[in-house]
Parts: C-alpha cells; sequence; structure tokens
C-alpha cells in the first residue's frame, strides 16, 4: 500500500457563510499519484492550495499534509525581486542534485546567480520548478506549473514531473482537461 501523503477531510471552507468554496469535501494522495483538480477561475483551485499549506484556515474539516513543496502559477511572485535565484533555493533547499535537475529541465546554472526580474517568464518558471524538486517533497502542489511555458518545454517538465512519482504524490490544479486526462490518475472537477 502506497504512503498517503495527504488527507483531507470533511472540509467546509467559504470566504463568506453564505457561500462555502468547499463543503463536506475530502481527497487523498497517495506516492505515486497524480490527482489533478480542475475548475474555471474563482471555483477554489488556489485556495484549496492555501487550506493545505496552512495560508488559510478551513471553518471544519481536518487537513493532514507530508512534507510538500510548492510550484506557483506566477513565478514573478514567488521569488523575492532583490535577492539571486540561487541564495533562495539554498534557504529552503538542499543543492543535492542541482546539475542533474538543471540538466533535466534545459536551465543553465549561470541563471541561478541572477535575480528573478533578469529572467524570462519561462526560465523563472523552470527554477521555481527546480526549487521545489530540490526541497525533495513528499507532496507536490503544482499550481499551472506549465502556464509559463511553450508547449515542448511544458511536456518535457511533465515528463520530468512523472519521473519522480516513486518518492511523490503530485496535486496539480490545471484549466487544461486535456493535460489532467493525459497525466492524472484522478481528476477531480470544482464548480464555480
Amino acid at each position: 500500500m502506497s504512503e498517503k501523503v495527504l488527507a483531507i477531510e470533511n472540509l467546509d471552507f467559504g470566504y463568506t457563510q453564505e457561500r462555502l468554496l468547499y463543503e463536506d469535501f475530502s481527497l487523498h494522495v497517495n506516492i505515486g499519484e497524480v490527482v489533478c483538480i480542475v475548475g474555471a477561475s474563482g471555483s477554489g483551485k488556489s485556495t484549496l492550495f492555501e487550506l493545505i499549506s496552512g495560508n488559510v484556515k478551513a471553518q471544519r474539516g481536518n487537513i493532514h499534509a507530508a512534507s510538500l513543496s510548492q510550484i506557483f502559477q506566477d513565478p514573478y511572485t514567488s521569488f523575492h525581486p532583490t535577492y539571486t535565484i540561487l541564495n533562495q533555493i539554498k534557504d529552503v533547499a538542499s543543492l543535492d542534485g542541482l546539475d542533474v535537475l538543471c540538466e533535466a529541465l534545459n536551465l543553465d546554472e549561470v541563471l541561478l546567480h541572477q535575480k528573478p526580474h533578469q529572467l524570462s517568464g519561462g526560465q523563472l518558471q523552470r527554477c521555481s520548478i527546480l526549487r521545489a524538486l530540490l526541497m525533495k517533497p513528499k507532496l507536490l502542489l503544482a499550481d499551472e506549473p506549465t502556464s509559463a511555458l511553450d508547449n515542448i518545454t511544458g511536456l518535457h517538465v511533465m515528463q520530468l514531473l512523472m519521473q519522480c512519482l516513486d518518492s511523490v504524490g503530485i496535486l496539480l490544479i490545471t484549466h487544461d482537461k486535456a493535460l489532467a486526462q493525459w497525466c492524472g490518475d484522478r481528476m477531480i472537477e470544482l464548480k464555480s
């Protein structure tokens, strides 16, 4: 039996009492699984990640998550603007495996000595993925991880994430149902 890395039980949450985004919501993710959350803007996809990471508190229910890292949809808001990428990675992760992952992500290590504004959106997104993987999480929260990437690079990134499944479970937010059907073991569609 696979190790459970996320357990959400009977979750209730809403920004107002009149309208709950989640009502009696339960979800489990195991190592080796990709669970995809799909839905329109405003359906609560990103809020779910905020709940899992503890940035927002549920009104009811329990959330138990193993060690986690996140890939954010907007890489510019996930890095401090005045520090180099490498310094920000070293703050949260070991550099063990850095060269292998840089090669897999087609990232020149020279870019890691730059500040975020000196990189393109696609380069910065791959740095965000690099940081998340170097943290060696049990649970990877990936919010539209390929949205800043061209189709070919996005495919390579998704293939790389799939290769990590022997040690991680992935909860993937996407608006792309075709991607969810391709890579997901399960797909949960949120209604707005």
